[in-house]
């Protein structure tokens, strides 16, 4: 799950990262409002939507005035953004961030993140902040610089030092680093992130540390721990059917294709995508049921599958274990009555009760293509959606 900025950097704060004042605005007036509040004379005015790149595409302004601030809010509140992250269809910009400026020095990246070929978590910093990352790593990846952190210890102090001399800080700058970056790794574990990324991180020309930008994303495995975060949700920010797959518990991820899938494990669920485009055609969706899907779940799937316009086929795909094959079918016969498909529907079970499935889809008068396999399946489904 992810979050904007503003909501990450209240995050952050009670754990001691060092951010400057600001204030959510979801119209002209509150944002000329919150610059008041701030004072100053000089404000940042940013977008805030779920996609890095947001400077390089115009949605973040320096203002030198209220009315500036009310005017650059104007043009921003309603905007489309596209940002390299979006893609071409952009995101529409419903909030805005006002925060006050800062005397920038040099700019810096720090995030923790979990390394999945060590299995910790890991924190990695470097002195090219403001920039994408991404490509830091691939033109001068020794400009990056990370350490791993022991579980049961936790970032250790001399991690943190040895850090921050890496990318060049140094004296007090170095020492409030270190607290900076224990802060960010304190609040990664606690709140159970799965990234928690700071770019830039400023030094200041008053030898503050200063979080200017930040970006969190937390495990869904583990929300249930954290109701707190689960109110910083932005439903407006997320595909509308993946909302509704999620009130379901299913795992949906919508696709470009026109083969929509329905799967029960992950692994089986890609093994089924990768094997829809071996034979020629492409995934509309990644769907899985998970291992207690009832009548009422597989109903909500089809459902789910159909408001895609680009489907021209659906392939069933299950394995029972946990979940048995005939009620799957039982689910699949409802669906397939209530919901009056038109487009060829292939269904391949195996595992538990899988004749009685497989008897119950025979018998049950509707035009549904039974598969004895994967290949078949695909072989099947593909050659359906092309006529």
């Amino acid at each position: 799950m992810n979050i904007h900025e503003y909501q990450a950097k209240e995050i952050l704060r009670d754990f001691g990262v060092a951010t400057l004042k600001g204030g959510m605005a979801e119209s002209p007036e509150e944002a000329a409002k919150v610059a008041e509040k701030l004072g100053g004379k000089l404000w940042v005015v940013k977008a805030q939507i779920h996609a890095g790149g947001r400077g390089k595409a115009g949605g973040v302004k320096i203002a030198k005035s209220i009315d500036e601030v009310k005017d650059i809010a104007k043009e921003l509140i309603g905007k489309t953004l596209v940002t390299h992250q979006t893609g071409p269809e952009g995101k529409e910009v419903l909030k805005i961030f006002v925060e006050e400026g800062c005397n920038i020095k040099k700019e810096y990246y720090v995030a923790s993140l979990v390394d999945r070929a060590t299995g910790r978590v890991t924190m990695m910093a470097s002195s090219e902040g403001g920039v994408d990352i991404e490509e830091v790593a691939e033109k001068t990846p020794e400009l990056i610089h990370s350490v791993d952190i022991d579980p049961a210890v936790g970032l250790a102090a001399f991690q943190a030092r040895q850090l921050a001399f890496k990318i060049g800080m140094e004296g007090k700058v170095a020492a409030k680093a270190v607290k900076f970056f224990t802060g960010l790794y304190n609040t990664f574990i606690e709140k159970d992130a799965s990234m928690a990324e700071v770019n830039p991180l400023v030094e200041t020309n008053e030898g503050d540390v200063i979080c200017l930008d930040a970006k969190m994303n937390f495990d869904s495995n583990a929300l249930y721990r954290h109701p707190e975060i689960m109110e910083l949700r932005d439903l407006t920010e997320e595909d509308p059917t993946e909302v509704e797959a999620s009130k379901h518990d299913l795992a949906f991820i919508k696709l470009d294709g026109n083969i929509g899938c329905m799967v029960n494990g992950a692994g089986l669920a890609m093994a089924t995508l990768d094997i829809i485009k071996l034979h020629g055609e492409s995934p509309a969706n990644f769907l899985d049921v998970g291992g207690g899907a009832t009548k009422e779940k597989v109903t909500a799937a089809f459902k789910i599958i159909l408001d895609d316009p680009n489907v021209k086929g659906i392939l069933v795909n299950i394995f029972g274990g946990i979940m048995k094959c005939d009620i799957i079918a039982d689910g699949v016969i409802a669906a397939t009555k209530e919901l009056g498909l038109k487009v060829p529907l292939v269904v391949r079970l195996q595992g538990t009760n899988v004749e009685k499935g497989k008897e119950m889809l025979s018998s049950s008068g509707l035009n549904i293509i039974p598969a004895d396999d994967l290949t078949d399946a695909a072989e099947k489904i593909v050659k359906a959606v092309k006529g």
